[in-house]
């Protein structure tokens, strides 16, 4: 039985040395050992974040974290933005609906970022806004929207807290949390910080921690005040997915060996390219444009003459490759190559070599290798600089 080449957008593959991390034998989440752990590793992960704040673990999804967000930061009639790009923005306005928040939603087509300016003239009429909700990296569309600049917008145009769903890029995105003034940020450790599904990363700002402290919210497992009171005697309030943190440290001893995190970002910065200019050579067209592309995932859509599904089943059944399909709107007309992780520009190499084999199955007109040459040359270029 041959193993699939995992090129999702989540879960992606685990490192051999995280594997064997998290194989370590059990401790107690009340040891001295585990209190240990817990703090070198949170401080270490701070860089990813670009932060001095705390990270709290959950021992949760992202959804989980995002849902945290929602409930300690507002409370039922409260008023909130949401930025949605795609389907997992809905997501945020589904949790805040379902919190019985006012929720004004800032919509775009899918495949679009959302400008500072656009934020900014949406944000000008409302009053009263207790929190700005946005996708960093919209996983559906693989579109990177510009947060740091989004975040000038709220800070010019309201008082209110600039929440980020980070989940499919912090770990091969750039984050200055502090500087680009995000109130609260997180992610899942299940994409680009190379982990199996299971623990969810909070940081919070000061700002944002003086609205917990004045809301009234009814959640207990997800009460960030609770993660706060046990984070400064660098333990969690329930169990801790205790394995998972062991697997998170061998993870930021990768991103040190690799040359640290700029480097990391630098590499997802490249494959991104690769996974563009191959397909270009492929006449196969994408979705979104070069200037918001995710440096996570790329958003590819169906080559022309092919059933989409057919074509994703043959290269997983004959190839091994298996590609995420899109979502909602899309399902059906894309399909979403993950690049993030332990994910490496010989990693794209053979995945687009495989995707021409396919692509030949199917009798489909190219210039055999061309892909490969436009990836390739890309990679090299990168070498050089």
């Amino acid at each position: 039985m041959y193993s699939n080449i995992l090129r999702h957008p989540g879960p992606t593959p685990i490192p051999k040395k995280v594997e064997l991390a998290m194989a370590q034998d059990m401790i107690s989440h009340r040891t001295e050992e585990f209190t240990k752990l817990y703090r070198e590793t949170t401080e270490r992960v701070k860089t990813i974040f670009g932060t001095k704040q705390n990270i709290m673990l959950l021992p949760s999804g992202g959804t989980a974290a995002l849902e945290a967000a929602v409930a300690n930061t507002a409370s039922a009639g409260d008023e909130v933005v949401v930025v949605t790009i795609g389907a997992f923005g809905d997501y945020f306005v589904s949790i805040c609906e379902k919190h019985g928040l006012h929720v004004h939603k800032l919509e775009k087509n899918w495949g679009e970022a959302c400008t500072k300016e656009e934020l900014a003239n949406f944000l000008k009429p409302l009053s009263g806004i207790k929190s700005v909700f946005a996708t960093y990296n919209e996983t559906s569309t693989g579109i990177l929207n510009p947060v740091d600049q989004l975040a000038e917008a709220v800070h010019e145009n309201s008082d209110a807290l600039f929440i980020v769903d980070g989940v499919s890029c912090i770990g091969g995105a750039p984050a200055e949390m502090d500087k680009w003034g995000i109130d609260i940020l997180v992610t899942g450790s299940q994409k680009a910080i190379m982990l199996p599904p299971g623990l969810a990363f909070v940081a919070v700002s000061d700002r944002a921690w003086k609205v917990i402290e004045m809301n009234d919210t009814t959640v207990y497992y997800l009460n960030l005040l609770s993660y706060r009171e046990w984070d400064a005697k660098s333990m969690t309030p329930n169990t801790p997915a205790i394995s998972l943190i062991m697997g998170l440290s061998a993870v930021c001893d990768l991103i040190e060996e690799e040359g640290g995190f700029s480097k990391t970002v630098e590499r997802h910065e490249v494959m991104k390219n690769m996974v563009r200019e191959a397909m270009r050579a492929l006449s196969i067209d994408l979705l979104t444009s070069d200037e918001h592309a995710s440096p996570t995932l790329t958003t590819i859509c169906a080559p022309k003459g092919l059933d989409l599904s057919d074509f994703l089943t043959h290269l997983k059944k004959k190839y091994h490759l298996d590609f995420a399909g899109g979502l909602g709107q899309l399902q059906g007309k894309v399909f979403r190559f993950g690049h993030m992780g332990y994910c490496f520009p010989s990693d794209i190499l053979q995945a687009v070599s495989l995707i021409e084999a396919a692509l030949q199955d199917f009798s489909y007109q190219f210039e055999s290798g061309a892909g490969v040459k436009a990836a390739q040359d890309v990679f090299l270029s990168s070498l050089k600089k």
